[in-house]
């Protein structure tokens, strides 16, 4: 954006007249965050420890604007994740879910495997549950960025969560797994464990997570897969033993082989991994959306009445991309977006519009879905501008949301590639 923030006087005075909540992302163009600001006190912490600013690297990370969710839609999304961890509890759909996992997936360490990012496109007729994803990046940088928000006309609107508390529960949830994997052994060494990790677009927030650790008196360090070896029945990184990976993969099964001693020592009950291949089987894979928005799947899996209604309203129409339903797909491919099972951040993921016949036979013999189309909403920057998407993350733990953040783009996915786009906070009503 390149109009300087309003002051609280002249923001109040431009948006005190809009109906409602909603109607601010098409009428409020007040400035939440400075994003120099929020940039010079993440680059503060990466400096001391010898790293780059992200300024330049990263100019797109942080969008300055907030985007407004009324209370109505925050109650739905926090509603649809306390029903999808009912009904991923339900021994009928882990067996249906698990019949296709990875065999690793079956081993169960006793955790349900950290912190998940729910991923929410809003309209009017209510949030839809685009996907679920077991490793969600930006917790602790969207803490940092709604703490760093200035609130437009704070008697009318609040951030629908206290970010300042983000950090302590994501800790709680860490220590959490730890308990769940491990009983009442001391926590000492954690390995936040990711490929290239110095090379990763969110490496700043494994730092962060690094420095989390610490302040909570447990040794950190962010490190590559093949700087751990497991021996003499633990495993390692240099000659500090680690008891908890704090697992960044997107190798979700721990197949390939620069990730099979984390697999081994995952296996051997060695360390505990969080999040852990069961989890990503039990939520994360895109075929499970086929079944939690399956109303008579969730009746027959013994799921409440209340989780079935919430979940088959919310999630939108999944089908399974098979043999038998190619030809008729492909006619259909307008209404869909396509996507890898076991895919993330949008990779190898198609509009069905978008989608040309040589990319078409090329997914032929792959594992992906078809989810109906769902318009995400939007967000203007200024008047007569291009219109922003927006897509909601929840961030929650055992069914309850921690933090509620935005992401804005533009193009077919989020991207953080859109001036103007990146992480945003949300604001909601102090009422309805």
């Amino acid at each position: 954006m390149n109009r300087p923030p309003l002051s609280p006087e002249s923001c109040a005075a431009e948006c005190a007249s809009v109906a409602s909540i909603e109607a601010f992302n098409s009428a409020c163009f007040c400035m939440a965050v400075d994003p120099r600001a929020l940039h010079a006190s993440l680059d503060a912490v990466l400096a001391e420890h010898g790293l780059p600013a992200l300024a330049e690297s990263h100019p797109h990370l942080f969008s300055a604007l907030p985007v407004y969710v009324s209370r109505r839609q925050i109650r739905q999304m926090a509603e649809v994740v306390a029903a999808v961890e009912q009904a991923t509890a339900l021994p009928v759909y882990q067996s249906a879910v698990l019949a296709w996992a990875p065999e690793i997936a079956r081993f169960d360490p006793g955790s349900p495997g950290g912190l998940l990012g729910l991923d929410f496109h809003l309209g009017t007729d209510g949030p839809r549950l685009i996907e679920i994803n077991t490793n969600p990046g930006g917790v602790l940088l969207s803490a940092l960025l709604a703490q760093a928000q200035r609130v437009c006309l704070p008697r009318t609107t609040q951030p629908p969560t206290d970010a300042a508390q983000v950090e302590d529960a994501v800790q709680r949830c860490m220590l959490t797994e730890w308990r769940l994997q491990r009983g009442s052994a001391p926590m000492g060494f954690v390995a936040i464990v990711d490929e290239s990790p110095k090379q990763q677009y969110l490496y700043a927030e494994f730092v962060l997570f690094r420095e989390l650790f610490r302040r909570h008196g447990y040794h950190a360090e962010v490190c590559a897969p093949e700087a751990l070896r497991f021996e003499r029945g633990h495993l390692w990184l240099g000659d500090s033993r680690v008891d908890l990976v704090y697992n960044r993969l997107t190798d979700f099964a721990l197949q390939q082989p620069a990730h099979a001693v984390v697999r081994a020592a995952y296996l051997a009950g060695a360390v505990a991994v969080s999040p852990h291949p069961r989890a990503h089987a039990l939520y994360a894979d895109k075929r499970n959306l086929s079944l939690l928005g399956n109303r008579d799947f969730l009746e027959s899996a013994g799921a409440s009445p209340t989780s079935t209604a919430i979940l088959s309203a919310a999630v939108p129409e999944t089908r399974l991309l098979a043999a038998q339903n190619r030809d008729s797909m492909w006619a259909e491919r307008r209404h869909y977006f396509f996507k890898p099972a076991a895919g993330f951040g949008s990779k190898a993921s198609y509009r069905g519009d978008k989608l040309t016949r040589r990319v078409w036979d090329e997914i032929a013999g792959a594992n992906y879905v078809a989810q109906r189309l769902v318009a995400p909403s939007e967000r203007l920057a200024a008047a007569n501008a291009a219109a922003f998407k927006v897509d909601i993350r929840c961030y929650a733990y055992r069914g309850e949301v921690l933090l509620y953040a935005a992401r804005i783009y533009q193009g077919q996915t989020t991207n953080f590639r859109t001036p103007g786009g990146g992480f945003a906070p949300v604001l909601t009503g102090r009422d309805d």
